[in-house]
């Protein structure tokens, strides 16, 4: 099932993508294109690599995908992977870091934070859009895709920055 909603998120990124590309070619400048293309390209890059980390075990403090990540070493790999962005190493520190932005205007790309441990910014996840997002969740779990409608996400959610320029 896992992987069916990896591929499923893949074709819907890259859906995401040739939309917005493909509606605004005749209505903008080239310089305005490439502005939107290295955007769309920031975020998918983000996304395809997260992608492709789920599966992964979870590991307390863990920082590489052989011996398993935690949910901010989850993030940070991803970040530096996708797009050589050097993200600080928890979950609280991610939370001062970008644009903070309300929960409307959320795009692929954004990170999304929560309160699991009685404490806000202690969850981080990369949000993949239609209200999806990407995470190292627990002991015992993988990386993963999940709905932020999920009752126990709603009630935890704390907000969002947006790391990527132009997002």
């Amino acid at each position: 099932m896992q992987k069916f909603l990896s591929a499923l998120f893949l074709s819907t990124a890259l859906a995401f993508t040739a939309t917005n590309v493909g509606a605004t070619e005749q209505q903008r400048s080239p310089d305005e294109l490439s502005f939107l293309t290295r955007y769309t390209n920031a975020a998918q890059d983000v996304i395809l690599q997260g992608l492709k980390l789920v599966g992964v075990r979870y590991r307390l403090g863990g920082s590489n995908e052989d011996n398993g990540l935690d949910c901010s070493g989850f993030v940070q790999l991803v970040f530096k992977d996708s797009i050589g962005a050097m993200l600080p190493r928890t979950a609280r520190e991610m939370s001062e870091v970008g644009q903070r932005i309300d929960s409307s205007q959320l795009k692929p790309g954004d990170l999304v934070f929560f309160n699991t441990m009685r404490r806000t910014f202690s969850h981080v996840g990369i949000y993949l859009g239609d209200n999806h997002f990407l995470h190292a969740p627990r002991t015992g779990a993988e990386v993963r895709v999940e709905n932020m409608e999920n009752s126990y996400w709603t009630k935890r959610y704390n907000g969002a920055r947006r790391i990527i320029e132009g997002n």
